[in-house]
């Protein structure tokens, strides 16, 4: 149960975001927004839209892949006025099957860099997150590990957790090393992975970051924001981040953005757009930042101070409109190992 000073904080918030950001329009009094994020925390920021404008969100949250293919089925029937995903591989699919309405925003334009954006606008990131290694402190040194391809060492046998083969962040990460090192250095790691691992596969992030925090295992592979939301809560928790590859030579980290794209159908298209301008506003990109620890993607917009620096590291250059084409071929290479 939340806390009184959780209750207080989280009100602060959302008056904040209300007194920060001016519609630019009129608008209709409700829109339904298919996401497949994490409900507790896309939530939060739709409830600080409906404060700040009146528009009530009618919320269906599931899998990702399951809300693409409800679009598809449902057609111009479809209620939904905009899909939110935890993925830019998932609303690029979303887009090249036509799904998504193109944006002429300057809003948009200004505020969210050109490469965290579809090529016509009809998907726009939001927030950043990073594929990290989490480690217990009292396990590893930091200087024990420099690269995700140094989990599938023998060394870490029966010491590291990942998540399963369905996870989304697993297969942009695997599509990310298939760019990078090819087919052949790939399928050596998640061989790897998947005998260090042995039983230690997660359905859920938060639970290889316990399982980290508890000594179960020593490392894990998660996006950052899991292990900073831990230590939030519980900051004596011995954990810590290791930045992966930003060795000489290195791949640099993997990144990933959770993104929002308008239904071509949408029955609401100016409501809808009011609520990516929302989004991407500072308000908006604030909200991601406090609540969720995810990285704004807007350059005015910092990050939580828990948080490595932006600038303090290096991404992966692989472009996030690549992660469809890659992801058949890599689902496929994930289920030849027989990941779990």
């Amino acid at each position: 149960m939340p806390t009184v000073r959780q209750i207080i904080l989280s009100s602060v918030i959302v008056l904040c975001a209300a007194w920060t950001f001016v519609p630019s329009a009129p608008a209709a009094d409700s829109l339904t927004v298919y996401s497949g994020r994490s409900e507790r925390l896309i939530k939060p920021v739709l409830d600080a839209f409906t404060a700040t404008t009146g528009i009530q969100i009618e919320l269906l949250s599931s899998g990702t892949t399951e809300l693409v293919n409800r679009l598809k089925a449902e057609g111009d029937r479809t209620s939904a006025d905009l899909l939110i995903t935890n993925d830019a591989g998932s609303l690029e699919l979303a887009r090249t099957a036509g799904l998504l309405h193109p944006l002429n925003m300057r809003e948009v334009e200004r505020a969210i860099p050109a490469q965290f954006r579809a090529s016509d606008n009809a998907w726009v990131g939001l927030s950043g997150r990073f594929w990290i290694i989490v480690y217990n402190t009292t396990m590893v040194k930091p200087d024990q590990v420099k690269s995700l391809l140094d989990l599938a060492d023998p060394k870490w046998k029966d010491k590291i957790a990942i998540p399963n083969s369905g996870s989304e962040y697993l297969q942009a990460g695997v599509s990310v090393i298939r760019a990078t090192h090819g087919d052949e250095k790939t399928t050596q790691f998640l061989q790897g992975l998947k005998i260090n691992a042995d039983s230690q596969v997660y359905q859920k992030s938060s639970q290889i970051v316990d399982a980290v925090a508890k000594g179960q295992v020593a490392l894990g592979i998660v996006n950052h924001y899991y292990v900073y939301r831990h230590l939030a809560a519980q900051p004596g928790a011995p954990i810590a981040v290791i930045m992966p590859d930003q060795h000489e030579g290195g791949m640099g980290a993997i990144m990933n953005v959770a993104g929002v794209g308008i239904i071509k159908s949408a029955k609401h298209l100016d409501s809808a757009k009011l609520l990516v301008e929302f989004l991407v506003a500072q308000a908006g990109q604030k909200l991601f930042a406090d609540l969720d620890k995810e990285y704004p993607l807007h350059q005015d917009v910092k990050a939580d101070p828990a948080l490595a620096e932006r600038k303090s590291f290096r991404a992966a250059l692989v472009p996030l409109s690549k992660l469809a084409e890659l992801r058949e071929a890599t689902l496929t290479l994930i289920e030849q190992v027989g990941l779990r």
